[in-house]
């Protein structure tokens, strides 16, 4: 039940979560749709209100403070019982909600800073705390790799999501680095490839291949049984390079690759790197 609902929420996490251990699984499936559950409340929402409010239906839950029969809900339940078999901190996890908010408005992500800051509240704990699940609720030190990724994570998609998120007007890449570039706000809502908005996506692009080069190594560093849960790895390189090939294009989205060619490419890093 719980993979379907992840599976309907996040198709790549959902594939990313079969290369698991399947006593791990469903924790981290309920990690993984409870990240997606937030992520899709600006798709939910004609304006910022309501949206608050289902955020705060998580905030609540988390504090222990909810309303109603909750663990009824597909995911509340299952996440609940993650974190109290892992001992899992639920701070994290208000601090994603909390970081969620941006979504809601329309204002532009300012700098790399604070997009790094974001992707790591929203992408890298993810990481993390699949990490402790499969480390028994233990902190797996996984803090490096999980930072890297979860931006670079961040970078691709977002880059990926360009026509979607310019034709609502909203800016979730770091405004600062279009600005460098000359690009006027204007421009990029229009959808039109100007020579200022390739340099800029130029530069994200070295950015997210320059954090994952530093997760490579970080993940190198860690114990076996814990590195399948960055297998995403190699379906962002592949997205990351197919974005390379559309350099002149940023806002048509690379075609992707097919399920099954996933699970191939993830299966075949987890038994190299396990090795």
């Amino acid at each position: 039940m719980l993979g379907k609902e992840l599976k309907r929420l996040d198709r790549e996490r959902y594939l990313a979560s079969l290369m698991l251990a399947e006593t791990a699984r469903e924790p981290v499936q309920a990690l993984y749709a409870f990240g997606a559950e937030a992520a899709r409340v600006r798709e939910l929402v004609s304006e910022p209100g309501p949206g608050e409010i289902r955020l705060q239906w998580w905030v609540d839950l988390l504090e222990g403070t909810e309303h109603g029969d909750v663990r009824s809900h597909p995911v509340a339940g299952a996440l609940l019982e993650a974190i109290d078999r892992y001992d899992l901190p639920s701070g994290p996890l208000r601090r994603l909600l909390a970081a969620r908010r941006f979504d809601l408005y329309d204002d532009p992500m300012p700098d790399i800073e604070t997009f790094e800051g974001y992707a790591g509240e929203t992408n890298s704990v993810l990481y993390q705390f699949a990490a402790m699940v499969l480390n028994g609720g233990n902190d797996a030190g996984t803090a490096d790799a999980a930072g890297h990724i979860g931006v670079a994570h961040a970078l691709i998609g977002h880059m990926r999501a360009l026509p979607i998120t310019a034709a609502r007007a909203q800016i979730y890449l770091p405004w600062s680095v279009f600005a460098a570039h000359g690009v006027q706000e204007g421009e990029l809502f229009a959808g039109q490839p100007t020579e200022g908005i390739q340099a800029a996506t130029a530069h994200l692009r070295e950015l997210a291949g320059d954090h994952l080069q530093k997760a490579d190594t970080a993940i190198s560093d860690l114990p076996v049984h814990i590195r399948p849960v960055f297998a995403p790895i190699t379906l962002l390189r592949h997205q990351l390079a197919r974005l390379h090939e559309y350099a002149r294009l940023p806002f048509i989205t690379p075609p992707d690759q097919m399920d099954w060619i996933k699970l191939a490419r993830m299966t075949w890093w987890v038994l190299r790197e396990g090795k």
